[in-house]
């Protein structure tokens, strides 16, 4: 059966020192064929410059990091009462195409269990990094489908979902917060479909950029394997996250940061351990991606 068509919120995070790209998106959301409810723009730990009376603006004292920061953006939009799912973007990516939202509108018409699409992300030469491809084959990124993770640069959210499995892990700052919100939505029963007919545009990164990058990557797959996995699983996931590590990396004072974030992520605490069920484990194997790879 469809549900309702869905009214869209759009939430945007910024750290304040890309004023020219936020303005550029906020256009290209503007210029949407069916406009969203709401729109957030969120200043994590900035001050914000003015904005159209149609943006709500919040302005956070410290930086909350990429989970604390999307928190309070979702936390605003529930305030008004009027929004059905959320549209997070990247405060550097365009949309390049006006009918975005008319077509995530439709995919969560369509589909009840619906919790999570995640868009594809391309250069402005149209060329999408493999790690922007959500599934272990990446060679074509125009392959859409059911996957098992999503793209934290352009995604929606249901808000029923996050009602039944909570919002993003406030402890984790930075890396890894969409793998556990996937891992989580998984569990409880939810879709996460990757359509790559919906295109943010965005500047060709590496991860690796930010100085946090190597600690919080490892201190992060630590605490999501001994938060979600079953006790199994857990030395076959870190295991074979650490030996790619090393067969990966190639900067010394990336390994030793790397090492310390293991090290990290084993001795301090990462929330309430809740492993998923095996029924989930084999959903994910079957659709490509079991958690351990």
């Amino acid at each position: 059966m469809p549900v309702p068509r869905p009214r869209l919120g759009v939430a945007i995070l910024t750290m304040g020192n890309r004023a020219s790209e936020v303005a550029a998106l906020l256009k290209a959301v503007a210029r949407q064929d069916s406009p969203p409810q709401r729109i957030v723009v969120v200043g994590n730990g900035s001050p914000l410059p003015p904005m159209d009376e149609t943006v709500t603006t919040v302005e956070l004292n410290d930086n909350l990091g990429v989970s604390g920061g999307r928190n309070a953006a979702i936390d605003e939009l529930r305030r008004f009462g009027d929004v059905d799912v959320v549209v997070d973007l990247d405060d550097d990516g365009l949309l390049i195409d006006s009918e975005v939202f008319s077509r995530i509108e439709e995919l969560y018409e369509d589909d009840p269990g619906l919790g999570i699409l995640s868009f594809r992300i391309a250069d402005e030469e149209g060329v999408t990094q493999r790690r922007h491809v959500p599934r272990l084959r990446a060679s074509d990124p125009l392959r859409g489908g059911e996957v098992t993770t999503f793209l934290g640069g352009g995604h929606t959210l249901s808000l029923r979902m996050l009602d039944q499995v909570g919002g993003w892990p406030d402890e984790f700052f930075f890396s890894h917060e969409e793998t556990d919100l996937a891992w989580r939505a998984l569990d409880a029963g939810w879709r996460i479909v990757y359509a790559p007919e919906l295109l943010l545009q965005h500047p060709r990164t590496s991860p690796a950029r930010h100085a946090v990058y190597y600690r919080t990557t490892a201190r992060n797959r630590v605490w999501l394997a001994r938060r979600h996995l079953p006790a199994l699983l857990v030395p076959v996931y870190l295991g074979t996250w650490a030996a790619l590590t090393l067969l990966r990396t190639r900067s010394l004072t990336g390994l030793r940061a790397w090492g310390g974030g293991f090290a990290e992520g084993l001795r301090t605490m990462c929330g309430r351990r809740r492993p998923m069920r095996w029924s989930t484990v084999w959903r994910m194997a079957r659709l490509g991606r079991p958690p351990v790879v």
